[in-house]
C-alpha cells in the first residue's frame, strides 16, 4: 500500500510531518499476556501496555479510547499528537480523534434542584420555546434555500447565456475552440473559488455533509460540523460548485445547512461571533441540541424536495439515535414551515404571490396525466428496473448512425427509432449493481485521495481539473452529436443550434447545457422523441463517470441530483426501448420510466428506502407511484447490499469514525463486558485534592473525559462506585475555584449553579488556561454535589450485544463496568464497541489509531 504523510479528515486538522512519535496504543485487556505488543500505524515498533494488578483511586490508566472534547484542546499550548512521515491508510482502523457527545443528562444535585423548581407554568414555557425554535429553524432554512436557488439561477443563467452567444457567434464564423476555452475557463474560475474557501477555510464543509450529520446524530463529535463559519462556507461553496458546471446538486448540502442553523438557533448565542442573546439557555446541552439538529436535517430535506413527511422520515431512517412522539411532531412542524417559507418567498420572487407552486428547490412536476398512469402488468417491469437497467452497444460504423423514419423527421410524441443492431446488441446490467459499481469506484478514488491528494493545494488543483474536464467532455459530445430536435413546443432553457437546421436544437446540449435540476425535469416530462437513444446512452455513460469522479472533491456538493439525473437518463432509455418493442403503446411513456430509473439509481447509491420513497412521492405529487417506487428502491438496495455498502456509510467507514449501528454484530454474544472494556480506569475520590485533579487533567498519557468517583476507603473496605464526573465539569469547578477551604473561609462569592456550566458549553477552556497556585493544590474539592450519583453500570459478565443495546439506545458516552462488590473494574466507551464489526471472515476487531 502507498503511504502518505497526512490523512485527510473531516476536521481538516493536520500535523507537521517532521514530528515523530508513537501513534497507536491498544487497550490492555484483562488476561492479556504481559508485554503483548501491537504494531504502530507505520509498523515502526511495538507499544506494549501493561496493567498493574492494583490501581490507586486516582491511578491514571493508559487507555486507548480516550474521551477528550475538541474544545478542551488549546492548539497554542497543548502538544499535538505527532504523526510519522508516512501513514498507510487502512480501512480496518478506528480513529481516536473523534470523541463522543453527552446524550445522557448528568443528574447531579444541581440538575435535580433545577428540575424540581420547574412548575407546570415553567414547563409549558419550555415547551413553547421548543416550538418557537422549530419554527425559527424552518423559516431560516427556507430562506437559506431561497438564497441558494435565486443566486444559482442568476449566475448559471448569466454563464449559459454568455457561452451560448459565443457558440452561436463562432458556429458560423468558425473557431469554436474559443467557445470551449471560454466555457472551461468560466467553470474553472467558479470551482477554483469554491474549492479554495473549502480547502483552506473550513474543510468540514466539503461534500454534502450528510455523513457528518449522521455521525453527529449518532453521538460522534465531528469538529466544526455545526459552526456558523461552516454554514457560510457551505452555502457559498455549493453555489459556486453548481454554477461551475460540476456534476453535483444543491439539495444534499441543504441537510447540513439546516442542521447548522438548528444547532445555532437552539443555543441562543453564537460562539463564533462571541454574541450571547441570553435566550434558550435551558437547551445548552448535547441532548437538546441533538433533537433540534434532527429537526434541522428534516427541514433541509423539506426545503430541498418540498417533502416535509420525507424529511421527518429521513431524520428517523438516516440520522436520529433517539426518537419519541413529541419529537416527531415538532420535526414535522419545522419541515412544514421550511417548505412553506421557500414556497412563499419563491412565489413572490417569480411574481406570482398567490401561486404557491415551488415547494422545494427541485420540483419533479406532476405525473398525473393519462400516459403517466401505470397498470398492473408494469409492476414486474418496475421491479426489473430495480434489478436491471438497459445498456446498449450498437454495432455500427458511427455511434451516431441512427436513421430517421422514412417519412422524415420525428414529430413530437413519436418514439425515436432504435438502431438496426439494437435488438442483437442490447444487454442487461443489474441496476443495484450499477449503484454498487458507482460506490466501488468512488471507494477506490477516495482511497487514492486519502493517500496522495491530502494537501489543500492539491485538492484545489484536482477540483479545477474536474471542472475543466467536465466542460471539455460536454463540449466534445455536443459538437459531435447530430441529434437535432424541433425547437417548437420544447421547454429547453438555453437551446444550442450548432450544426442543426433552423428551428432545431441540439438534443445533447439540452442535457449538458443546463443545471442538473432542470435536466432531470426535462428527462421526466419532455415528450417522446425528444432524445435519441444514442444521445441518452452516451450521456448516461459519461455523466456516470463524471459524477463518480466529482463526489469526494473538496467542494460543497451533493450526490442526490447527479444520481437522479443518471437514473433518469437510463430510465428514459429503457422507456424508449419498451415503446419500440411494444409498438409505441400508450402506457410505455419514457418519462414514467425515467422516474423509476431515477429512483433505482439513487436508491442503489445511497441505499435509502422508506424516506426516499416518500420524498419521491411528494416530489411527484402522485401518491399512486408510492408502491412501484418502493419496489424499485427495495430491489436496488437488496441487490446493492450484496456487493458493497451505501455511499454515506462507506465514507463514514473510510474516515475511521466510531459509528454505532442499530444492532451489535450478530456473532458477538461470545464476548463479555470484561473483554471489551478499557482498563485500568482513572478514579477520583469523593473528596479529592486539587493538585491530584489538576495532574489528572493535565496528563498527556491519559486524556480521559469521564472519571468514576469512589468512596473514601480506610484501607479495610473496598472502594465502591459512588458516581461519575466529567472532565468539563472538573474544569468549570477549577475555573471557579470551588474548594472546601475557600468555602469555609467565605471566599466563594456564591454557590455554583447549573447556569455556570451551560455558559461554558460547548467550548470549555483548556486546563492549561486555568491557573492553580501551589497553595491551592493542597486544597480539597468535594465532588458530591456535581457528580452524577447514578451512572449506568453493567456487570463484567454482561454480553456485548446487551452492553451495545444499552449504550446505543440511551446515547451514553461512558458505561462503568463493576464487579459483585460494586468496585470499578473497567469503562466501556464508544470506541470499545465500534471496533467490533462483522467482516467477511466473521467477527473482526479494528485497531485504534490517533489519525
Amino acid at each position: 500500500m502507498a503511504n502518505v504523510s497526512k490523512k485527510v479528515s473531516w476536521s481538516g486538522r493536520d500535523v507537521d510531518d517532521d514530528e515523530a512519535a508513537p501513534l497507536l496504543r491498544r487497550t490492555a485487556r484483562p488476561g492479556a499476556p504481559a508485554g503483548e505488543a501491537t504494531p504502530l500505524l507505520n509498523g515502526a515498533g511495538p507499544a506494549a501496555v501493561r496493567a498493574s494488578p492494583h490501581s490507586a483511586f486516582f491511578r491514571i490508566g493508559q487507555m486507548s479510547n480516550v474521551e477528550l472534547d475538541d474544545e478542551l484542546l488549546d492548539p497554542d499550548t497543548d502538544p499535538l499528537h505527532p504523526f510519522p512521515r508516512e501513514i498507510p491508510h487502512n480501512e480496518k482502523l478506528l480513529s481516536l480523534k473523534y470523541e463522543s457527545l453527552d446524550y445522557d443528562n448528568s443528574e447531579n444535585q444541581l440538575f435535580l434542584e433545577e428540575e424540581r423548581r420547574i412548575n407546570h407554568t415553567a414547563f409549558r414555557t419550555v415547551e413553547i420555546k421548543r416550538w418557537v425554535i422549530c419554527a425559527m429553524i424552518g423559516i431560516l432554512t427556507g430562506l437559506v434555500a431561497c438564497f441558494i436557488d435565486i443566486v444559482v439561477e442568476k449566475l448559471a443563467g448569466l454563464k449559459y447565456r454568455v457561452v451560448k452567444d459565443n457558440i452561436d457567434k463562432f458556429t458560423a464564423r468558425g473557431g469554436l475552440s474559443f467557445s470551449l476555452l471560454l466555457w472551461a475557463s468560466l467553470n474553472v474560475a467558479f470551482v477554483l473559488l469554491g474549492s479554495v474557501i473549502v480547502a483552506f477555510i473550513e474543510p468540514v464543509a466539503a461534500g454534502s455533509g450528510i455523513p457528518q450529520i449522521k455521525c453527529f446524530l449518532n453521538g460522534v463529535k465531528i469538529p466544526h460540523v455545526v459552526r456558523l463559519k461552516t454554514l457560510v462556507i457551505k452555502v457559498s461553496g455549493v453555489i459556486l460548485s453548481v454554477v461551475g458546471g460540476l456534476a453535483v446538486g444543491k439539495e444534499g448540502p441543504m441537510i447540513h445547512s439546516g442542521s447548522v442553523i438548528a444547532a445555532g438557533v437552539s443555543q441562543g448565542r453564537s460562539t463564533s461571533l462571541k454574541r450571547d442573546f441570553k435566550i434558550f439557555e435551558y437547551f445548552r446541552r448535547d441532548t437538546e441540541k441533538r433533537d433540534f439538529v434532527s429537526a434541522g436535517a428534516a427541514a433541509g430535506v423539506s426545503a430541498a424536495f418540498g417533502a416535509p413527511v420525507g424529511g421527518v422520515l429521513f431524520s428517523l431512517e438516516e440520522g436520529a439515535s433517539f426518537w419519541n412522539q413529541f419529537l416527531t411532531w415538532r420535526i414535522f412542524f419545522a419541515s412544514m414551515i421550511s417548505t412553506f417559507t421557500l414556497n412563499f418567498v419563491l412565489s413572490i420572487y417569480h411574481g406570482n404571490v398567490w401561486d404557491l407552486s415551488s415547494p422545494g428547490l427541485i420540483n419533479f412536476g406532476r405525473f398525473d396525466t393519462e400516459t403517466m398512469v401505470y397498470t398492473i402488468h408494469e409492476i414486474p417491469i418496475f421491479i426489473a428496473m430495480g434489478v436491471t437497467d438497459l445498456g446498449n452497444t450498437p454495432y455500427s460504423e458511427s455511434p451516431w448512425d441512427v436513421s430517421p423514419p422514412p417519412s422524415g423527421r420525428l414529430l413530437p410524441g413519436q418514439p425515436a427509432p432504435l438502431p438496426k443492431s439494437w435488438t442483437r446488441s442490447s444487454f442487461l446490467v443489474p441496476g443495484g449493481i450499477l449503484g454498487a459499481v458507482f460506490n466501488a469506484l468512488n471507494y477506490w478514488l477516495t482511497m487514492f485521495r486519502i493517500r496522495y491528494i491530502h494537501r489543500p493545494c492539491l485538492q484545489v488543483i484536482e477540483a479545477m481539473l474536474v471542472a475543466a474536464v467536465t466542460a471539455t467532455v460536454a463540449f466534445v459530445l455536443i459538437y459531435s452529436s447530430r441529434d437535432c430536435q424541433p425547437l417548437q413546443g420544447s421547454s429547453v432553457s438555453y437551446p444550442l443550434q450548432l450544426f442543426c437546421a433552423d428551428g432545431e436544437y441540439n438534443s445533447m446540449a439540452a442535457a449538458f447545457f443546463n443545471t442538473p435540476e432542470k435536466s432531470v425535469v426535462s428527462l421526466f416530462h419532455d415528450p417522446p422523441g425528444s432524445y435519441n437513444p444514442m444521445t441518452l446512452g452516451l450521456f448516461t455513460l459519461v455523466y456516470f463517470f463524471l459524477a463518480c469522479w466529482t463526489y469526494g472533491l473538496t467542494v460543497s456538493a451533493g450526490v442526490f441530483i447527479p444520481s437522479l439525473l443518471i437514473g433518469a437518463a437510463w430510465g428514459r432509455l429503457f422507456g424508449i426501448s419498451l415503446s419500440y418493442l411494444t409498438g409505441a403503446a400508450v402506457w410505455a411513456d419514457p418519462g414514467k420510466y425515467a422516474l423509476m430509473g431515477a429512483a433505482a439509481q439513487l436508491g442503489g447509491i445511497v441505499r435509502m428506502t422508506l424516506s426516499l420513497t416518500v420524498i419521491m412521492m411528494e416530489a411527484t405529487s402522485n401518491v399512486t407511484y408510492g408502491f412501484p417506487i418502493m419496489l424499485v428502491l427495495m430491489t436496488a438496495k437488496i441487490v446493492g447490499d450484496v456487493f458493497i455498502e451505501g455511499l454515506y456509510d462507506m465514507h463514514i467507514q473510510l474516515q475511521s469514525v466510531p459509528f454505532l449501528h442499530w444492532e451489535a454484530p450478530v456473532t458477538s454474544h461470545s464476548l463479555t463486558a470484561r473483554e471489551v472494556m478499557s482498563t485500568p480506569v482513572t478514579c477520583l475520590r469523593r473528596r479529592e485534592k486539587v493538585g491530584i485533579i489538576v495532574d489528572v487533567l493535565s496528563s498527556t498519557a491519559s486524556n480521559h473525559n469521564g472519571f468514576p468517583v469512589v468512596e473514601d476507603a480506610d484501607g479495610t473496605q473496598p472502594a465502591r462506585l459512588q458516581g461519575l464526573i466529567l472532565r468539563c465539569q472538573l474544569i468549570v469547578l477549577l475555573k471557579h475555584k470551588v474548594f472546601i477551604e475557600r468555602s469555609c473561609m467565605g471566599l466563594l462569592r456564591r454557590r455554583l449553579r447549573l447556569k455556570d456550566f451551560r455558559d461554558a458549553y460547548p467550548r470549555f477552556p483548556p486546563i492549561q488556561s486555568i491557573h492553580v497556585s501551589q497553595d491551592e493544590r493542597e486544597c480539597t474539592m468535594d465532588l458530591s454535589e456535581f457528580m452524577n450519583p447514578s451512572p449506568y453500570t453493567v456487570p463484567q459478565e454482561a454480553s456485548l450485544p446487551r452492553v451495545f443495546k444499552l449504550f446505543r439506545a440511551l446515547g451514553l458516552r461512558h458505561l462503568v463496568v463493576v464487579d459483585n462488590c460494586n468496585q470499578v473494574v473497567g469503562l466501556v466507551t464508544r470506541k470499545d464497541l465500534a471496533r467490533y464489526r462483522l467482516g467477511k471472515g466473521g467477527l473482526e476487531e479494528l485497531s485504534l489509531a490517533q489519525t
